[in-house]
């Protein structure tokens, strides 16, 4: 029997066959991220980039909006246009970005948040921790340290973003139960720099407070450094924080911060949804990921969320 007759079939199985092995392997995924000022958000970028990289043949591209909502929404749209086969985004604005997502989904592109959320439902999966949770624990924790009376100076993050909202109505829910708990907020964008600045001003004015309680790790650093340069020991008040990064836990074990929670990522889990989907597989709509309260008891065997 004549050899190349009898594999002349299976080539052409083959052939017919290869376009479809080689394009489950070629995807294309975009990660449009708020900023890489903020040491958290690099991460966030880096942990889905290294699960994506035990994927060969994907392809990752990566924007920094640098903080500008107008940017991130020309950066989703780009993506898209340079053929991403889905988008990974965490919006800065969860109203002016709403529109801008159902636009990339209208055109069949898959969207999955990550951390922060929109003014709608129209994605394919959200990956968060619990924000209101977290806000609960923080306000009943600071509460407790108080005796239900005191000043608390919340550090907000940026206005517009979910997580900002939601940490901040959920922690206000519960202090309202205290008549004799005052609140001064204070928008520090999750920035280290401008929490710096708030705090400073507020000093400045010698406003006191009872008990700091920042959106994240990277503003209750800063309320310390502006506490400790006016002579003011941060181990004099409890300092609640939201992340769990390095620095908050060096914080904590030196006595200078209170309590961190641990706010993952999310990346890892970002990326093996987004290959989910692309694969046609289902997918939940929200995925909750855990949030470790974390003090000086177990901060040594917690280990920072990068």
């Amino acid at each position: 029997m004549n050899l190349n007759r009898l594999l002349l079939p299976y080539c052409l199985i083959l052939l017919w066959l290869l376009p479809g092995l080689l394009g489950a392997a070629g995807y294309r995924i975009g990660f449009a991220q708020d900023t890489l000022a903020n040491d958290w958000r690099r991460a966030q970028v880096w942990e889905v980039q290294r699960e994506l990289q035990k994927h060969p043949g994907v392809e990752f591209i990566y924007t920094d909006a640098r903080g500008d909502t107008a940017l991130q929404a020309m950066h989703i749209e780009q993506l898209v246009r340079q053929g991403v086969d889905l988008l990974i985004t965490s919006p800065r604005d969860q109203n002016l970005l709403a529109e801008v997502i159902a636009g990339v989904r209208a055109q069949g592109t898959p969207v999955v948040l990550l951390s922060r959320g929109i003014a709608s439902d129209d994605y394919d999966c959200f990956i968060r921790p619990d924000n209101a949770a977290i806000a609960r624990k923080a306000a009943e924790y600071l509460v407790e340290r108080l005796g239900g009376k005191g000043h608390i100076l919340m550090l907000q993050g940026i206005p517009e973003a979910t997580t900002t909202r939601q940490r901040t109505q959920a922690f206000v829910a519960v202090t309202q139960a205290y008549p004799e708990i005052r609140i001064t907020h204070r928008v520090a964008n999750f920035l280290r720099a401008d929490a710096i600045l708030a705090v400073e001003e507020l000093l400045a004015r010698r406003v006191r407070f009872d008990a700091i309680y920042a959106h994240s790790d990277s503003m209750a650093a800063g309320a310390r450094m502006a506490l400790k340069y006016q002579g003011i020991a941060p181990g004099s008040l409890p300092i609640v924080g939201i992340d769990y990064v390095p620095e908050a836990r060096q914080a904590i074990l030196a006595g200078e911060q209170s309590l961190s929670f641990t706010y993952p990522t999310g990346g890892r889990e970002g990326a093996q949804m987004a290959l989910r989907l692309l694969r046609g597989e289902h997918v939940p709509k929200e995925w909750l990921l855990e949030s470790v309260p974390v003090n000086r008891d177990n901060a040594a065997e917690v280990e920072p969320v990068f």
